[in-house]
């Protein structure tokens, strides 16, 4: 379990968003991380303004947390907003 962060959604607010989140990536295998966490680690980036490096060890690894804001973050179609706009919208932040 990890520390609460002021930058930090609920799990209710975060239901709506994982389908979103969820289409980044084509089912092969497991996933094994928790992407509410991976999504509160971008949170927490984008808030505070620390380099990639500096998000707490608590939160899934940091290079973890870089490769899916590179996918989330990657425009769809000519101008469709990115699947971590989408999110974000949704989630108010």
């Amino acid at each position: 379990m990890r520390q609460k962060y002021p930058s930090d959604i609920t799990r209710e607010q975060f239901e709506p968003i994982l389908p979103i989140l969820e289409s980044a990536r084509k089912k092969t295998k497991p996933r094994t991380i928790d992407l509410y966490d991976v999504f509160c680690a971008v949170l927490y980036l984008l808030k505070s303004g620390c380099q990639w490096r500096m998000i707490p060890s608590d939160f899934p690894k940091w290079r973890t947390v870089h490769s899916y804001f590179q996918q989330w973050s990657e425009p769809l179609d000519e101008g469709e907003p990115s699947l971590l706009e989408q999110a974000l919208k949704k989630s108010g932040c």
